[in-house]
């Protein structure tokens, strides 16, 4: 898969293409279904699949200081993208100026003089150009005028649910992290570098990697959780029993991600690890002695591989 900075980017002499536009945050399976089409009809035609997406979240540009929880870094963002057969990823930087682009020059700008678009997939509920004035109709006419068609894929839902990023983002929130696996057709992940915390974990003989995440990470709510351990350029992952909050038991203030590795003994401090996320076990508990919680976390331990089995 080719990665263009910006939709200046395409090289001269680029030909026709499939173009699908959107933030992808999650490519949960509503963007997988939109994606796989606009793949599929690339391959029909003879031509290129191109992903336009935005870094930074359109959000933060037109409402600063609003920027949802991110459910998928940019390089997991791109693979998954890649892991669905997408020729180009087109990652285009969204300034300000650009965020006042008017809908029309969008499309002429963007998917005409650049992309050549000789079709373009979005979900029914698209919406682009300055104010998000653009929807599919708007698309449909402009396609028109410029010789390009217009396919809306529809929303994916199950259960009467409509799977979309902000209702990923409230599972993750209310720590309902089966529900976010099923949306997005994988276990949600969470990525950070290991730093050195209290070292409580190996006082208590559970010593655990405290993940330090980025500033929009999307944390499940405070809890224990069973979770599977990735490092970087390892396949196999290891179980983790992994806790979010603030170590009530300790008068903790700062809120924490900690993964007790389960039978793994060696230095993960400044590695950078992904935990996947597979079952609530409970939500946090203050104790009044170290006794019964290291009776509790023993309990968790055993949850966490019943969990993963």
């Amino acid at each position: 898969m080719q990665r263009w900075r910006g939709y200046d980017a395409a090289p001269g002499g680029w030909g026709r293409s499939v173009v699908t536009i959107g933030v992808f945050d999650g490519v949960h399976k509503g963007h997988q279904a939109t994606i796989g089409h606009a793949v599929t009809r690339a391959r029909e035609l003879g031509v290129q699949s191109v992903v336009v997406t935005f870094d930074p979240h359109p959000a933060e540009v037109v409402r600063p200081g609003s920027h949802p929880a991110v459910l998928t870094e940019p390089a997991r963002k791109a693979e998954l993208i890649e892991a669905l057969g997408v020729d180009v990823l087109c990652v285009v930087p969204f300034t300000p100026e650009f965020s006042r682009l008017p809908a029309e020059a969008f499309v002429y700008d963007v998917l005409v003089e650049h992309l050549h678009a000789a079709l373009v997939v979005v979900g029914d509920n698209f919406r682009f150009g300055h104010r998000a004035t653009g929807d599919v109709a708007l698309l449909e006419r402009l396609g028109s005028m410029f010789g390009f068609a217009v396919e809306a894929a529809p929303l994916v839902a199950e259960a009467g649910t409509i799977f979309s990023s902000t209702y990923i983002r409230s599972c993750v929130d209310a720590g309902d992290v089966t529900a976010a696996a099923a949306a997005l057709g994988r276990p949600h992940r969470l990525e950070g570098v290991v730093v050195r915390g209290d070292q409580r974990g190996r006082e208590l003989g559970f010593p655990t990697a405290n993940l330090l995440c980025g500033r929009y990470a999307a944390v499940p709510a405070d809890g224990i959780y069973a979770a599977r351990m990735v490092r970087r350029g390892q396949r196999q992952a290891l179980a983790a029993a992994v806790s979010i909050g603030t170590n009530p038991t300790f008068s903790g203030r700062e809120r924490r991600v900690e993964a007790y590795v389960l039978d793994f003994d060696g230095d993960l401090y400044g590695e950078r690890l992904a935990l996947d996320f597979v079952a609530r076990l409970r939500g946090q508990i203050r104790f009044d002695s170290i006794e019964p919680l290291v009776a509790q976390i023993t309990e968790d331990v055993e949850r966490t591989r019943q969990a993963l089995a």
